[in-house]
């Protein structure tokens, strides 16, 4: 159940999308799989062990803005989906985030943390830990999908990781935007306990977590 005196948001939320939260994804796969009689077609076409978006999955863009009013929200979620943006649009994903916000809602994020993928290459004394940096971060391509088939993926998807962020340069980024009392987050730490139907404990493995509010006025 939805609480009344606000809405809790997920973006980038995948196939993850629990009772009692607002679930949005961009991805286009989910648009044509929602096409009647030939999209969930063309997605198994396309990925052979596809599996269906839940049908509380709503389309949403946190870039372009969710389809939500301004200052509606009391919690807002992401789990890795800001290390996929390009460093512009995670200004406008930022900005589009505080809109939603209620002043003192919460946002808190989950992602890749640079820091520690720095401390692992620094230390490993391999010959290939390059090779293994590349390959963690995702900022490396292994293989470069070709064909039809290889090209539309490669359209559809968004796996590649486009900016890496460690807490001080996101605490900034945070802190621009518009949010206050940003500090370090581990698994269900928060003080508002509906968090815990997001947060998957796997997720969270020597990543960074961030829990922000936004400005009071």
């Amino acid at each position: 159940m939805i609480n009344t005196e606000g809405f809790h948001v997920q973006y980038g939320c995948w196939k993850d999308a629990p009772d009692g939260w607002l679930n949005f994804d961009c991805s286009p796969y989910l648009r044509i799989e929602r096409v009647p009689l030939f999209g969930l077609r063309i997605c198994r076409s396309l990925q052979s062990d596809w599996v269906p978006f839940p049908n509380c999955v709503r389309y949403g863009d946190i870039v372009k803005g969710l389809p939500l009013p301004d200052e509606s929200c009391m919690a807002v979620y992401c789990s890795h989906v800001l290390e996929h943006l390009s460093l512009n649009d995670l200004h406008k994903a930022l900005a589009n985030t505080e809109r939603i916000l209620k002043a003192g809602g919460i946002f808190r994020m989950v992602l890749p943390n640079l820091s520690y993928y720095i401390k692992q290459y620094v230390e490993n004394t391999d010959a290939d830990a390059a090779l293994e940096f590349m390959r963690l971060t995702g900022l490396g391509e292994i293989v470069r999908d070709r064909g039809i088939k290889g090209l539309a993926r490669a359209q559809l998807g968004n796996s590649r990781h486009r900016w890496m962020w460690d807490y001080k340069s996101l605490e900034l980024e945070l802190m621009n935007a518009g949010f206050e009392q940003v500090r370090q987050a581990n698994i269900g730490d928060s003080l508002d306990p509906i968090f815990s139907l997001v947060e998957r404990s796997d997720r969270w493995v020597n990543c960074l977590g961030l829990e922000c509010t936004k400005l009071r006025q």
